[in-house]
């Protein structure tokens, strides 16, 4: 992790933003510093003790470089963070697939609906019709084989989730 100052913290993030405007993550992380030499209170006797910020940056692989913003310029290095970060973002986000997920809802519900319902075995054992009960046996026993393996899944997952 290399500790830089914050005008190079700016365009080191700057450049690691247009790195990643085709694919990739970046994580930003904000967090009150800490001291090495004990543990730090929060409250002070007269209400008014600031603390030191440390910002991250990192996509993840081999960009990876901090800055420590103290609390007299913290309001001039988040008015330049929020600018970069909205420029940056407003050309690399993309709106989510709602038509797609809202498809894929429904189809897991109909599934769902349709391993409920019951198949009724009706026709004539003989002559005209027996391929018509033959076929409704043979999608009964499929139906059956579908909810056992559902059950089988549904299991599995509350086993994980126990564990």
């Amino acid at each position: 992790m290399q500790l830089v100052d914050n005008e190079t913290f700016f365009k080191q993030l700057s450049a690691l933003f247009e790195s990643s405007a085709k694919s990739g993550s970046i994580w930003l992380t904000h967090k009150r510093l800490t001291h090495q030499d004990g543990d730090v209170h929060m409250s002070s006797e007269d209400g008014s003790a600031e603390f030191p910020c440390l910002v991250r940056a990192s996509d993840g692989k081999d960009a990876k470089f901090s800055t420590v913003v103290q609390p007299s310029d913290l309001e001039q290095f988040h008015a330049m963070y929020g600018s970069i970060l909205k420029s940056s973002m407003s050309a690399t986000l993309r709106k989510r697939d709602k038509k797609r997920e809202k498809q894929r809802a429904e189809e897991a519900a109909r599934k769902k609906r349709r391993l409920q319902e019951e198949i009724a075995i009706d026709g004539p054992k003989r002559g005209n019709g027996r391929r018509k009960r033959q076929r409704k046996i043979k999608a009964a026993l499929k139906l059956e084989e579908a909810k056992k393996r559902a059950q089988e899944r549904d299991e599995a997952k509350a086993r994980t989730k126990t564990s």
